[in-house]
């Protein structure tokens, strides 16, 4: 696999297109088509559409693992986005919460949940004769907490983004070019990040979170988390939006949703929303190599 670019060496943009162009020159080379791990999101939406436009349905599936850690509605993104791509849908069974090594949720559970779904991708993959599997990792990616990264290098999985030095402004960029409705779609992340690490990964406490942050977004907050500190439910807002949390009328609406999905107490978090605010815990001694 080639290694990621550094932020100094990654190319410069003057257009989407511009971008867009250079994706697809390096999405080139990897010739006979692949399996592409589509979770709903951003980043795997566009790697699609790129690769189903490069290697046509036939040389290209998109695989969604049907995952307790996937919000239901994410999966059916995912379909639809594989159906706009006009490629077949694989839905992979199984589940990891199977899996101990992910279910007692140490720093390292995104490395054995990521491994055993390239593992599930990388036999389909073998058994449709093709080459390659791909994740959507940017070139932003790199500097984060993601053991998963790990997985997929153990498994070959190619992260054309990453590779190509293409970070998520562009990524949104180039959707946007393309005419893709996830442009602008907030980040996501798996549900089962929402929990203290050491905190046991269970089906309950997954559909609690899922429930609790379905009752936020249905209220209009777009980027949202809850992490579960059982009984307590901290909430995640970005800045701008803590007003609205309190506003009169939204405060008790939240309380007794949030409520309602299995939570005695409700919090919001002042510092806001940021991505993987359970790392904030780990020492970068601790962490393990991505």
């Amino acid at each position: 696999m080639e290694a990621a670019s550094t932020p100094e060496e990654r190319p410069v943009f003057a257009s989407a297109e511009q971008a867009e162009r250079h994706a697809l020159a390096h999405l080139g080379t990897l010739q006979g088509g692949g399996v592409v791990a589509l979770s709903g999101g951003t980043d795997s939406a566009l790697l699609l559409s790129l690769a189903a436009e490069l290697w046509g349905p036939g040389g290209c599936i998109a695989a969604t693992s049907r995952s307790e850690s996937l919000p239901p509605e994410e999966l059916q993104a995912a379909r639809d986005q594989a159906a706009a791509a006009g490629v077949e849908h694989v839905c992979l069974a199984g589940s990891e919460l199977d899996i101990e090594a992910f279910r007692r949720n140490a720093p390292d559970r995104c490395f054995h949940c990521k491994s055993h779904l390239y593992g599930e991708m990388r036999s389909l993959a073998a058994a449709r004769g093709l080459p390659h599997v791909l994740d959507g990792t940017n070139a932003d990616d790199a500097g984060d907490h993601r053991p998963g990264m790990g997985a997929a290098r153990d498994h070959g999985v190619r992260s054309p983004f990453l590779e190509c030095g293409l970070g998520k402004a562009w990524v949104r960029a180039v959707s946007r070019h393309r005419g893709l409705a996830t442009w602008d779609k907030p980040a996501e992340a798996c549900l089962s990040s929402r929990f203290p690490y050491g905190t046991e990964v269970t089906r309950e406490g997954l559909l609690r979170v899922g429930q609790a942050e379905r009752v936020l977004k249905s209220l209009g907050l777009r980027s949202v988390r809850v992490r579960d500190h059982d009984p307590v439910a901290r909430i995640e807002v970005p800045v701008a939006e803590l007003g609205a949390v309190l506003a009169p009328g939204m405060r008790e609406r939240i309380l007794a949703g949030i409520q309602e999905a299995g939570f005695q107490y409700v919090a919001l978090d002042l510092q806001g929303l940021r991505s993987g605010s359970m790392n904030e815990v780990l020492g970068r001694e601790s962490r393990p190599p991505a």
